[in-house]
């Protein structure tokens, strides 16, 4: 498939405004130019960077169309938080906390904002000492490639305790991550099939660490 080919599929599944496609073809010209020093996507995945990156990003204001303030855990190369703040740049209010503690991706990230113009606020932080000092209201916290499932469920839990939703980006061996993850927390997971094919959603809205006692009586792992 071709790059024209690739962005029109992703597009097909996933329309946007004339204006927000703008902001996300400026965004995805600088991180091909980048690409080059530093290693932001899988060099594999070029080929099909709209539909593997861009719509799969794209996704999550579908499942949460009235979250404003979002957190985006270890943005890395901006997915999907430089995507989700290119599409929220017109609605009033909203904002996208960016997490990256690698100058490097920082640099990138900041580039990508000045460019598109999107709502977003890089936080050049680890995750943990983030969120300990995170004050004011986020609506949804979000993450791709970043760390195991039950890692994720533990960064977002001070978050989803103050009202917040979690929507964490997963590949194909979800399964084994969320078997993994109740072994540390009790939670109750929506489990959403990505609209590109390439992996699943775990959607969480409640959050709660386990005790001794709860293991002791769900018996053997």
């Amino acid at each position: 498939m071709t790059a024209g080919g690739d962005k029109a599929a992703a597009l097909k599944l996933i329309p946007v405004s004339r204006e927000t496609e703008a902001r996300l073809d400026a965004y995805v010209d600088l991180l091909l130019l980048w690409q080059a020093k530093t290693n932001l996507v899988a060099s594999s995945t070029l080929p099909q960077l709209w539909t593997r990156h861009v719509a799969d990003s794209l996704q999550l204001l579908r499942l949460a169309p009235t979250a404003n303030i979002w957190v985006d855990l270890g943005s890395g190369g901006g997915f999907p938080g430089v995507v989700l703040a290119c599409a929220l740049a017109e609605t009033p209010g909203a904002a996208v906390h960016l997490v990256e503690r690698n100058a490097k991706k920082a640099a990138f990230l900041r580039e990508a904002l000045r460019i598109t113009g999107a709502p977003a606020i890089i936080h050049v932080a680890d995750i943990e000492d983030y969120v300990d000092s995170l004050a004011g209201p986020v609506d949804c916290v979000t993450a791709r490639a970043v760390a195991p499932l039950h890692r994720l469920v533990g960064f977002a839990e001070p978050l989803v305790a103050r009202g917040a939703r979690a929507l964490f980006l997963k590949g194909q061996d979800v399964e084994g991550e969320l078997t993994e993850a109740t072994k540390y927390w009790k939670i109750k997971p929506q489990l959403r099939s990505s609209l590109t094919g390439q992996g699943w959603i775990v959607d969480l809205d409640r959050i709660e660490r386990r005790t001794k006692s709860d293991n002791a009586q769900s018996g053997p792992a």
